[in-house]
């Protein structure tokens, strides 16, 4: 099993999508479309960074413990199916999951109260997790690590409006406190072998040569740890070649 870590708009569901491809595997997405609260938290988050502008000190986003809470029900139910068999890709994990509550409170959005429920929470569901499953943890975590630059860029063309700076400059705040949030986050992390691809310097969409690069990279590294075999390894490497001579 494999997990895609990073920030938002680094090119996680991309990644997972030509992984699964490549390694014909099944990829686990996170829900976003068919989430409610993901606008109208956004929506808190400008209301709070006002009041408190305004003057209002104890002013919180209400949807922040709601929205942590359902994408931790999410990831949860996620990562206890992909568990249950070999051979999946999910493009997040609850592995990180506490990053967006932690910061939340940082920056007065959710409370102290909010945080410490929601960290017994998780805890409660990390402990739970290899009874629910036959892993303890994915056999290989990969971080897209990319710039603040590379992260608007990508953000602004998805065209989610609510994600835009442009519409609400409190996410600047938002934004960069996250990549450092992930800084931290991947020095620290430890429940499996971390495997950090460049985002800023491979194009994996857009170029196949970049592509193949940050293919390659995951393969060598899955060799490494003895998930695919060494003939599994030249077959891909061979099939790289083919792909690359074609497209010139």
């Amino acid at each position: 099993m494999i997990t895609l870590s990073g920030i938002i708009g680094s090119g996680k569901s991309s990644l997972t999508e030509i992984l699964a491809q490549e390694l014909g595997t099944k990829a686990y997405y996170e829900p976003v479309k068919d989430n409610p609260v993901l606008p109208i938290f956004y929506k808190g988050n400008e209301i709070a960074a006002k009041k408190r502008a305004a003057g209002d000190k104890e002013a919180t986003n209400p949807y922040a413990y709601l929205l942590q809470t359902f994408f931790l029900n999410r990831r949860f139910a996620m990562i206890k199916a992909a568990m249950q068999e070999d051979n999946n890709i999910l493009d997040r994990s609850i592995y990180e999951d506490e990053i967006f509550m932690k910061m939340n409170t940082e920056m007065g959005n959710a409370t102290k109260v909010e945080y410490d429920i929601y960290k017994s929470l998780l805890s409660n569901m990390m402990e739970e997790l290899p009874f629910a499953s036959h892993k303890k943890s994915p056999d290989l975590m990969i971080t897209i690590k990319v710039s603040y630059d590379t992260m608007l860029k990508r953000i602004e063309k998805r065209g989610r409006d609510y994600e835009l700076v442009e519409r609400d400059p409190s996410l600047v705040e938002y934004y960069q406190r996250l990549l450092r949030h992930y800084d931290i986050w991947m020095e620290e992390y430890d429940s499996s072998p971390l495997l950090i691809i460049d985002g800023d310097k491979y194009d994996f969409v857009g170029s196949v040569a970049d592509r193949i690069a940050v293919l390659e990279q995951i393969e060598e590294k899955l060799y490494e740890l003895n998930k695919i075999s060494k003939e599994q390894l030249a077959d891909l490497k061979k099939q790289h070649l083919e792909l690359l001579n074609e497209v010139g």
